[in-house]
């Protein structure tokens, strides 16, 4: 058990956090089960992280279906993926008219808030 400080909004709190496994690179998403409370990501700080073409996790769940494949034309607005969360099928759109340079999903993912889905050009 290692314990740390995190200060959130200007508020400390002390937190202890249980290693449950090893993280390898091929298994991260298997191997690590963490309580941790999802974090709102703003669209300037993803844009900042994955490029201004990213489309990125709303929230984390899912990935029940993928409409698109690379090489697509797609609307603003069209649905790209299906991303279930707490029992709910959420529908994840186009920001941009465009074509889908790359997926980085797979039908059964679990993925995170803020994660890299979709790159857009």
């Amino acid at each position: 058990m290692k314990k740390f400080k995190v200060v959130v909004n200007g508020e400390s709190f002390d937190v202890e956090v249980e290693e449950l496994a090893t993280i390898t690179q091929a298994g991260l998403h298997e191997n690590l089960s963490t309580k941790v409370a999802p974090v709102a990501v703003s669209k300037k700080a993803k844009a900042q992280v994955h490029g201004a073409n990213a489309v990125t996790a709303p929230l984390p769940g899912n990935i029940n279906d993928i409409k698109v494949t690379v090489g697509d034309q797609v609307n603003a607005g069209d649905v790209l993926i299906i991303l279930e969360a707490m029992k709910m099928e959420n529908e994840v759109k186009a920001p941009m008219d465009g074509k889908i340079k790359e997926v980085h999903v797979r039908k059964g993912q679990v993925v995170q808030s803020g994660e890299l889905l979709i790159v857009m050009a």
